[in-house]
């Protein structure tokens, strides 16, 4: 029964989120956010809280390397433990989605726990699958409603119970790993994230109002986690399904990469500049896929007067990205994937401030640099080993996105990968 306001477009959408950051800056209150992720980390949380942790996660996650040549090189090997994985599968047509989870998911663990882990790791596994699960659990029917009736489907049995659920046990496994950090921890030398935050608790134990205690360290480490595995993979596995589809763009990426990189060294973060084709595809990847087509709803902060209308502070805001990644004038047939979306007539790279798939402003995705360098080391350390076979012709493959709330997620499918 609460009013929403839905700003549609790139021009609205940079007016409020860049141009008046600060007063759009608020996180809307789905409900079922609130209610996995409790409003203490960073993605649920506001006012003082949101800022202070937003604020030492950017900070910490820099110091370990994000954004930096020490994580380039961390995704390299990770991205060496994903091929090799790629080649025991001996051609045979897989669900790539695993793999791709795991390797990805093992990035943000080396930064917030500290160590990667083993892919038959059974309590990576558990947690991977929880993960997954929560993916397919999003969609139901149920899960919506939550976010219409949330004291009704509370007591409601349901999927959206299940992902509550699965939500605490991945919060459990967090807590354990503090717990750990907690025993064995040297406050002179922070191994990771977690270290780094208990060290913060330290300075401000004499602090009544601190922000910084271990629930929100457990929140702002799922966050973290769920954040850094779920979205980047989701994007990776769209990405090899579209390649898949389309054999003259694998082809020309392949061509770059040869010229480029060959194929005795790894792919690193250097190259991109040198790349514009694999760069377009990239981009076009995320533009086409449109991971958060809603966006995560913002609120403003204070009342306020917007293109001639009264804002009342805590409105709910849904600055949509559909429109601004699908605008026709920025880019034509946008319903087609077309890597020329994002190149010049000589073939160079053409910049656009249209792709908004990080969204934008104060709440814009605090992993954009680290999902950058995963999707372009990932992708190509792919393509440079292997050629992508499709189970079925390629024209009869389907790339339109299946229907959920929060994100769009590729069709389910298989593939083979047939060594270069």
């Amino acid at each position: 029964m609460s009013p929403i306001v839905v700003l549609y477009g790139y021009d609205v959408v940079k007016e409020a989120l860049i141009d008046q950051a600060d007063v759009f800056s608020g996180r809307g209150k789905l409900p079922l956010l609130e209610r996995l992720f409790k409003g203490t980390g960073i993605l649920t949380s506001n006012g003082e809280t949101w800022k202070h942790l937003r604020r030492f996660a950017l900070t910490t996650l820099r110091d370990f390397g994000m954004g930096k040549r020490s994580i380039d090189e961390r995704i390299q090997e990770e991205a060496h433990f994903l091929v090799e994985r790629i080649r025991n599968t001996h051609e045979k047509p897989v669900n790539p989605g695993r793999f791709l989870v795991h390797a990805v998911s093992n990035i943000i663990c080396s930064i917030v726990f500290g160590d990667r882990f083993d892919y038959e790791d059974k309590k990576f596994l558990t947690l991977i699958n929880l993960l997954q699960e929560n993916n397919q659990l999003q969609k139901a029917t149920q899960t919506q409603l939550y976010n219409f009736f949330p004291t009704l489907m509370e007591f409601l049995p349901g999927p959206h119970q299940k992902m509550i659920k699965n939500i605490d046990e991945v919060d459990k496994f967090i807590l354990e790993i503090i717990a750990h950090h907690q025993e064995t921890r040297d406050p002179s030398c922070p191994r990771d994230f977690i270290d780094a935050f208990l060290n913060k608790m330290d300075q401000e134990k004499g602090n009544d109002h601190s922000v910084f205690t271990v629930e929100s360290l457990s929140r702002t480490a799922l966050d973290l986690f769920v954040a850094g595995t779920a979205t980047t993979s989701i994007t990776l596995r769209y990405g090899i399904l579209i390649v898949n589809k389309y054999p003259e763009i694998q082809e020309k990426v392949q061509k770059e990469i040869d010229r480029v990189i060959g194929r005795d060294r790894s792919p690193c973060m250097a190259d991109r500049s040198q790349m514009p084709y694999t760069d377009a595809v990239i981009h076009e990847i995320q533009r086409f896929t449109d991971l958060t087509p809603l966006n995560v709803p913002h609120t403003v902060i204070k009342d306020t007067k917007f293109r001639n209308y009264f804002i009342p502070k805590d409105t709910m805001i849904f600055p949509l990205l559909t429109p601004i990644l699908h605008d026709s004038k920025e880019f034509p047939n946008p319903e087609k994937f077309d890597p020329g979306h994002f190149l010049n007539a000589n073939g160079t790279f053409k910049k656009s401030d249209f792709f908004m798939p990080f969204s934008a402003g104060k709440r814009i995705c605090a992993g954009e640099g680290l999902a950058r360098m995963e999707l372009f080391i990932f992708l190509t350390s792919i393509l440079q080993n292997f050629t992508l076979k499709p189970v079925v012709d390629h024209k009869d493959i389907d790339i339109t996105p299946l229907i959920s709330s929060l994100a769009n997620m590729p069709q389910p499918y298989q593939v083979s990968f047939i060594p270069r």
